[in-house]
């Protein structure tokens, strides 16, 4: 299944549509890649704004319960 999410790191704020079987480190990955996110250290956790947790990158949108209209935001 497909969701659309935002993600946000410092500034920068990114709508994006993913397989929500993907891993959440992944998408990252290919976002740096393409130039839609700033470079860096590869973020460990992102903040939830739909389910107020950390989320980790190692796991899938859906083991982390992340559904259409949520917004990860890269803490570190």
């Amino acid at each position: 299944m497909f969701i659309a999410i935002t993600v946000k790191q410092g500034d920068i704020s990114k709508d994006i549509r993913i397989d929500s079987e993907q891993k959440i480190g992944v998408c990252l990955k290919v976002l740096r890649e393409a130039g839609k996110i700033p470079n860096g250290e590869s973020p460990t956790y992102f903040r939830s704004g739909q389910c107020e947790k950390l989320v980790s990158a190692y796991k899938t949108f859906q083991d982390e319960g992340i559904y259409d209209g949520d917004v990860l935001t890269v803490i570190g």
